[in-house]
């Protein structure tokens, strides 16, 4: 059956009207811009009353832990906590167990995607010291980038070796993406804060540990390489003003050589937060200083950042209860990340126009995502409708998580996400699945 929804408001590559959008089987047909009422039996209407409408949210970077750690997560359970909070499409990253770090690997992952994931999937290929020949193997056509974690966070699978990382940037067929805070100022940092504090470290040091010159001296090191060996880099999680002098606010952003990613917690949160929320804001790199994250919203507004991203990665509230030392890094929050963002458009920080710009149209154009991220006649209908009138106080009883917790719990936020389409299918409707088909692998123009 075809599908009209009718009477939103469209927010779409910087235009907002009313209109109607047409879809046919997985694909938008046409977008009018006007009321339609449809009397032919063909249409299933959708009146979507006022709402918002506007293209699926693509998360560039989630962790969501299968194979191997799915006590904490699956890709069951977490895209369907993305679906849930219109998250229609997301990148997934390597660190799992084993780690993705060959291509029989990522297409194991795939597999498992195909029959559990409801959003639209890519994975990363994990980068380590050794396994460059695996890189070269890469389809660019289907795998979404190389991550290379220039820090600590995954153990082995840190790339320090030099000429490694040289021959990374030099020889990747597809997009880098990095994740950068320097190895040596941390664990310098480290010793010295347990020295002078022991193993009982109040969780506000986080971010001296993981200082902004650590995240400022790799990304630095990151910029030089790229522009060295002419490498398409996309560096993930930008949490300090210091790094910001690093980027340009070329326009568009898919004609940059270097771009660049800020995720919801350090655009959401501050230092002066930890005393509240202690271990559920411990995030790699650390969510820094209120002037660090004002500074991040103007960066995002003046186009130096590029995307608004998640980096999900949820633990048990077991294993982050811990000590500070003890506890893991990471949280989860790929269903509340658009509901966010459109909360800091209420208060008059961004625009929704700009919201949709960055969690929606950029990740498609840098990563160049086939017919996906627009409300373009001929492109898939990945489709949002979200009621701006209906608030939603996030508590255990809605968190869809596997881990059952959300650092947002007892936040009211002033929209709810209506209905999510893939691919054209109502998958989520005002809380109720549809689960009857699953989502499509991405693919990529290069």
């Amino acid at each position: 059956m075809k599908k009209a929804i009718k009477n939103g408001i469209i927010v779409n590559e910087g235009k907002r009207f009313k209109g109607c959008i047409l879809i046919e089987n997985d694909i938008i047909v046409d977008i009018l811009e006007s009321e339609m009422d449809f009397l032919s039996d063909e249409y299933q209407v959708i009146d979507a009353q006022n709402k918002l409408v506007i293209p699926g949210v693509i998360d560039d970077q989630v962790h969501f832990r299968e194979p191997g750690l799915t006590h904490k997560a699956e890709i069951y359970t977490e895209a369907k906590a993305a679906v849930a909070g219109g998250v229609t499409s997301f990148m997934e990253m390597p660190n799992t167990n084993p780690q993705t770090t060959t291509i029989e690997l990522l297409n194991q992952k795939n597999e498992i995607a195909k029959k559990q994931s409801l959003a639209n999937f890519s994975f990363y290929l994990g980068a380590t010291n050794d396994n460059i020949d695996e890189i070269l193997k890469v389809n660019p056509k289907t795998v979404c980038g190389v991550k290379v974690f220039m820090g600590s966070s995954t153990g082995n699978m840190l790339v320090d070796n030099e000429e490694s990382l040289a021959q990374i940037f030099e020889k990747s067929p597809i997009l880098v993406a990095t994740h950068c805070e320097d190895e040596q100022t941390i664990t310098e940092n480290t010793r010295i804060y347990k020295q002078k504090y022991g193993e009982n470290l109040d969780f506000k040091f986080h971010p001296e540990i993981r200082s902004a010159k650590a995240c400022t001296i790799s990304s630095t090191l990151a910029v030089k390489l790229a522009k060295k060996y002419n490498t398409r880099l996309h560096i993930l999680h930008i949490s300090t003003a210091s790094e910001l002098e690093l980027f340009e606010n070329i326009l568009p952003s898919e004609k940059k050589q270097i771009t660049t990613e800020v995720c919801v917690h350090h655009l959401w949160f501050s230092d002066q937060d930890y005393a509240k929320f202690g271990s559920k804001i411990k995030w790699n790199p650390a969510v820094k200083s209120e002037a660090d994250r004002n500074a991040l919203l103007a960066g995002l507004l003046d186009n130096k950042l590029d995307v608004v991203a998640t980096d999900h990665a949820p633990h048990t509230l077991s294993e982050k209860e811990n000590s500070y030392f003890k506890a893991p890094s990471g949280g989860p929050l790929v269903q509340h990340s658009l509901l966010a963002m459109l909360e800091m458009a209420k208060q008059q920080k961004i625009s929704i126009e700009t919201v949709v710009e960055k969690m929606c149209h950029a990740p498609a154009k840098i990563f160049n995502i086939e017919k996906r991220g627009f409300l373009r006649k001929n492109y898939k209908a990945d489709i949002v409708i979200v009621d701006l009138e209906l608030p939603q106080t996030v508590s255990k009883a809605n968190i869809l998580y596997k881990c059952a917790w959300s650092p947002f719990e007892g936040q009211e936020f002033s929209a709810s996400i209506e209905k999510t389409f893939v691919n054209g299918n109502l998958v989520y409707d005002s809380g109720i699945f549809n689960e009857q088909k699953m989502g499509e692998m991405l693919t990529f123009d290069r």
